[in-house]
């Protein structure tokens, strides 16, 4: 499963954590039913789902791996390629493979695509497909780059983010936190707004960082780690940073979600306890974000407060969200999409797109629900 847990620093006695998954989670016996995904129930279709396109872009997927939308161009990246892809058609564009195994991609700003290799290469293509440049994180990265402001930054798993000059792969700068001694290995992304580059850090924080620059402008924590373990102590902020108007939010595993007012500030505009494992989405008023036990709840933006909670795919291993007109989607283990009510929670539609475990986070766009399928596959899901 895709939520694993990794050490800085690899000891031999602890070598069966890195399998542990904590979603749905090995970590619990396997008899015990209350972990177990609950059957796909029996609902009344009040919205219409089909398959607009789909896309052959590679083979296999991971927690590393994110479909960047650039205009009407999709980029994307498996372990063993990274494409562009027409938006409205599915047409592949351009597909490269390089000669390594990647682990994260892929980060795009429709000049300069960038992807990760096994070996810690930052690999930049032109939008011809052609490479432009390698240059050498200082560690493993399974979060997907970004492109933004004429650099490409990464963040690796020694807690440092780093920024390449996006034509010549130049190092620019980087910024390093420390760490916990665990972490967790799920889907995460950073997020170019305004000329910074905002990330998680698996300490809990928030980070601001001017891009072209690599000064921090902001820093402040979603929640504080708690517990007398390291596993308890795991307190990562998932999914990607969030801005809905005049907030900034983000939810951690083991913690909170937490918006801060940009307004005022970046102070605390409320926060919440909250445990989740794939991270959150947002519209105009609320909230949506999956719990740790792949509960879907919806929250008032104005004050935290719970609006709905719909525990119909529990344990289902449910991806990042999106919101698409009159509904929140989230996709599940079996490669199923499912469509909720923003106003209730109320199921309304259900898809198959197969190729087994969707991990990547779904994306809203104009022409439909973008799915990264765990067999690789790119599938743009049309809704009525």
């Amino acid at each position: 499963m895709q939520h694993v847990v990794s050490r800085r620093v690899l000891r031999s006695a602890l070598v069966a954590l890195s399998v542990i998954s904590l979603g749905a989670c090995s970590m619990f016996s396997s008899k015990d039913t209350r972990y177990e995904p609950v059957p796909l129930s029996q609902y009344e279709a009040q919205v219409s789902a089909g398959v607009r396109w789909t896309a052959s872009i590679g083979g296999g997927g991971g927690p590393g791996f994110a479909p960047d939308v650039v205009g009407e161009s999709v980029y994307a990246a498996t372990p063993n390629a990274v494409a562009k892809v027409d938006l409205m058609s599915g047409r592949v564009l351009w597909r490269a493979t390089p000669d390594v195994t990647l682990t994260a991609g892929a980060g795009s700003d429709g000049n300069t695509t960038a992807v990760v290799g096994s070996d810690g290469h930052v690999i930049a293509y032109d939008d011809g497909g052609r490479e432009k440049w390698r240059a050498r994180a200082t560690s493993a990265v399974f979060v997907p780059p970004v492109v933004d402001r004429g650099v490409v930054v990464v963040r690796s798993t020694d807690y440092r983010i780093q920024a390449f000059d996006a034509e010549t792969g130049e190092y620019r700068w980087d910024v390093q936190r420390p760490g916990p001694a665990l972490a967790l290995k799920t889907s995460m992304q950073m997020l170019a707004a305004d000329g910074l580059v905002i990330s998680g850090m698996p300490n809990g924080r928030l980070i601001a960082i001017e891009a072209t620059t690599g000064a921090v402008q902001w820093e402040a924590p979603v929640s504080v780690s708690r517990g007398a373990t390291d596993l308890e102590r795991i307190s990562d902020v998932v999914g990607a940073p969030i801005i809905a108007g005049p907030l900034l939010c983000g939810v951690t595993y083991q913690g909170r979600m937490t918006c801060f007012d940009v307004s005022q500030g970046g102070r605390p505009a409320w926060d919440i306890p909250f445990s989740s494992h794939s991270g959150m989405a947002t519209d105009l008023r609320h909230a949506y974000a999956v719990d740790h036990r792949d509960v879907v709840h919806a929250i008032d933006l104005t004050d935290g407060n719970s609006v709905w909670t719909q525990d119909a795919l529990r344990n289902r291993r449910l991806a990042t969200p999106t919101v698409v007109p009159g509904a929140v989607a989230v996709a599940d283990y079996e490669g199923y999409v499912h469509f909720l009510s923003r106003a209730n929670g109320e199921l309304l539609g259900r898809l198959s797109v197969g190729g087994g475990a969707v991990v990547s986070p779904l994306v809203g766009t104009l022409a439909g629900v973008l799915v990264q399928a765990g067999n690789g596959n790119l599938v743009m899901v049309s809704v009525n």
